[in-house]
């Protein structure tokens, strides 16, 4: 398996995260990939490929061109300003407020965010960019012909909307990805998303539209982030009616009944008889996450990995979240194992 990579993601790395009413060091950051790394290398897996220029003409099919531009001129308008610290939004348009454009970069911020988690610093752009384009690499590997590539995306992607940034996401790759095989031919694109977390940016992108199936496996909205979404009563709306499936489950859930909704998920996707699959890779399922109350196994990993080769579809494995260092090189390296020799 071809894995596509670059050392770009580093520029990323904020120096503070709001959690629990205080500032500590970021659960997303730059050691995340160096244990997958360290693990892919340890298991032979060396066939690296580096990602390339990012197609902005792509980027803009499935984001608001005017949230890219902010994306864009963020940091140098927030310094322009005369601000000196990492941008953290500080009010948002919630309703009973008016959701219009603003020209200070303070309003800016809360316009095109849902959190105060994310913040943007002066290497976001430059490693938001690579993870869109490593993504964009994994699609091209595959409609090319590999039966199956990883993309190893930092920062995460699948919380980025249309229009807004948020849970350590800036560009949905994903989305990205997926928009990407579609203009290389593919008729129908499958999206299975297995991060602890629901994908609702990915969601939002795809919510009208019927040649992208979504399917979400995560903590229900009503006990974890991002709270706002991810209902199983929540299914499209449209043409795409019946094209986005959430699988919702409650803390404390093990491989038993997680595994049956992948199973139900598998089902749907077979179902639809897509042209190529694309997996939101999350392994912030693992017992042991900080930020998540999922109880998986390191064996269950390789177990679901082996059950989505079964779909015996051309598959591309684009990296999300985990937050359990020590664990996160050898859970995401299990599913990809699993998928190999599935």
């Amino acid at each position: 398996m071809k894995i596509v990579y670059t050392d770009d993601h580093r520029a990323h790395f904020p120096q503070g995260e709001v959690y629990g009413g205080e500032l500590v060091t970021p659960f997303e950051r730059p050691s995340r990939v160096e244990y997958i790394l360290r693990e892919l290398k340890s298991r032979k897996m060396n066939d690296f490929v580096a990602p390339g220029a990012l197609k902005m003409q792509t980027v803009k099919k499935v984001h608001d061109k005017d949230f890219v531009a902010f994306l864009e001129s963020a940091w140098s308008e927030w310094t322009k300003a005369g601000y000196r610290g990492e941008i953290l939004p500080t009010m948002f348009p919630v309703p009973g407020l008016r959701k219009k454009p603003m020209r200070a970069i303070d309003g800016k911020v809360g316009y095109y965010t849902f959190g105060t988690e994310t913040m943007i610093t002066a290497g976001t752009w430059k490693a938001a960019t690579a993870s869109a384009a490593t993504a964009l690499k994994g699609q091209a590997l595959v409609s090319r012909g590999e039966r199956a590539a990883f993309a190893l995306c930092r920062p995460p992607g699948h919380h980025a909307h249309h229009d807004l940034y948020g849970g350590y996401c800036f560009l949905n790759n994903v989305a990205i990805a997926a928009q990407g095989f579609r203009d290389a031919g593919a008729k129908r694109v499958a999206i299975l998303d297995v991060d602890f977390h629901h994908g609702n940016g990915t969601q939002d992108i795809f919510y009208d539209r019927e040649d992208v199936l979504f399917c979400s496996l995560h903590g229900q909205p009503e006990d974890t982030f991002p709270y706002f979404l991810g209902f199983k009563d929540e299914t499209g709306r449209g043409k795409g009616e019946g094209f986005n499936v959430n699988y919702p489950m409650p803390p404390g859930t093990k491989y038993d009944v997680w595994g049956a909704a992948l199973e139900a998920a598998c089902r749907k996707i077979k179902a639809y008889k897509p042209d190529v699959l694309l997996v939101s890779l999350g392994v912030d399922t693992f017992k042991n996450d900080p930020i998540s109350s999922f109880k998986l196994e390191s064996a269950d990993f390789t177990t679901y990995g082996a059950r989505i080769a079964k779909l015996k579809l051309p598959t591309l494995f684009v990296m999300e979240g985990g937050y359990a260092i020590d664990a996160i090189g050898i859970n995401t390296v299990n599913v990809l194992d699993g998928f190999e020799n599935g």
